[in-house]
């Protein structure tokens, strides 16, 4: 948990919520630290026009507390703005590096997948799919239904169905879920348990 969830008390914030909180909060302690100064200022403005005019020491002494005290919250929220600053700066270099980690898991996965998707094209010239039924192929192996892909092609929920079964009696498999177990298989990895035996 960072400071700023600390200090909350609530549940960790996200890494935007974090962003948006580093911004505002320095705003808002840096104004109330100038607010503390200015009442100090004022205060001791008035300490003088007191003392000129005679007033009493005990309240030119109660006013000089008041300063002291502003003074004091004043300070402590200017060693509170140095912290959000430094807290600002490690969110945006965690920001940076979580980007940057991000955009490269992306190029990563990317690669992964187009070579997934050429391995599948080779897979469907052996058996010598038409360009339909790999089209057909390929929706039932991202999980859809013969009726949405009869919608997405345009076409009957029959043809599906045919085009279906032509994929399935060329690849030499029984259905849907063996078409998927062909092309995953390969891609799960055996338990650690399993690779020792």
């Amino acid at each position: 948990m960072t400071h700023l969830e600390n200090q909350r008390g609530a549940a960790p914030l996200s890494r935007a919520a974090r962003a948006d909180d580093a911004v505002r909060r320095p705003l808002a302690v840096a104004a109330t630290a100038g607010a503390f100064l200015v009442i100090a200022l004022l205060v001791g403005a008035d300490v003088v026009e007191d003392l000129r005019s005679g007033a009493g020491l005990v309240h030119a002494a109660l006013e000089l507390a008041v300063i002291a005290v502003a003074i004091a919250a004043a300070a402590g929220l200017a060693a509170q703005l140095v912290r959000l600053r430094r807290s600002a700066t490690l969110l945006a270099r965690d920001l940076d590096a979580a980007q940057l980690e991000a955009a490269r898991w992306k190029r990563e996965a990317e690669e992964v997948l187009r070579g997934l998707g050429a391995a599948i094209d080779r897979q469907f010239e052996r058996w010598s799919l038409s360009a339909a039924e790999r089209e057909v192929a390929l929706l039932l192996l991202k999980g859809l239904a013969h009726k949405e892909i009869a919608e997405l092609r345009r076409t009957s929920e029959r043809t599906v169905r045919q085009q279906s079964l032509a994929v399935y009696r060329k690849a030499g498999l029984s259905g849907r879920a063996e078409l998927s177990a062909f092309f995953l298989e390969d891609l799960l990895l055996p338990a650690a348990g399993d690779r020792a035996g």
